[in-house]
């Protein structure tokens, strides 16, 4: 939702870093993120919550980073673009998998099992629309695109899902009632692009 907003705050600090880290190859960056996304893992199972708190926050500035230098030193490809989301999503698969598998109960494995069902419809909702943008040679901002892939915002985007996961990780005796704000959340998210869907692909 303010992903756009912060974006310029973002590269103010990442943009020179990136521009010091020429001999550096971004896909080496991004599987050292998933490296650290799987130490935050490990430490949730020994319940080193706020170690994997550190861990998950690191991950995610080390995935903003990987990008940044891509661009900064004209490495951008498709196959970073893909090996970056892919081991993203792994690693939002995982962390809230870990935290029930430590700490179950039915109402949490509930709970879990309806915010992953909407992580995959909500996948599907941004994946296949950015296949027919692509298609349709309908990009949102041309000038201004910064990642791989084209997507209408929503209010469940990068920032709120990584306010979320640190929720998760603090809170977590909490977690089935987090879990269902976030999938209702992720479900208003998905209609609006449903709806953006509606209006701009019926005119192309």
């Amino acid at each position: 939702m303010i992903d756009q907003v912060l974006r310029k705050p973002k590269e103010k600090y990442f943009v020179p870093l990136a521009k010091r880290l020429s001999t550096l190859n971004p896909n080496r960056l991004s599987i050292i993120a998933f490296g650290v996304g799987l130490l935050a893992i490990i430490c949730i199972f020994f319940r080193l919550y706020y170690i994997a708190l550190f861990l998950w926050l690191l991950n995610r500035a080390l995935d903003g980073l990987d990008g940044e230098v891509a661009r900064a030193h004209n490495k951008q490809t498709d196959w970073g673009g893909y090996l970056d989301i892919m081991l993203d999503f792994i690693i939002y698969a995982l962390i809230p998998i870990a935290l029930v598998y430590k700490n179950p109960s039915n109402s949490k494995y509930f709970a879990l099992s309806i915010l992953l069902a909407s992580f995959y419809i909500n996948a599907g909702s941004w994946m296949y629309l950015s296949a027919l943008l692509e298609k349709q040679a309908h990009n949102l901002d041309k000038n201004n695109q910064k990642t791989s892939i084209n997507m209408p915002c929503g209010l469940i985007e990068g920032f709120e899902t990584i306010v979320f996961y640190c929720l998760f990780i603090l809170f977590w005796p909490y977690l089935n009632i987090l879990f269902f704000i976030m999938a209702a959340l992720m479900l208003i998210t998905i209609a609006q692009r449903m709806v953006w869907a509606q209006k701009n692909l019926t005119k192309l």
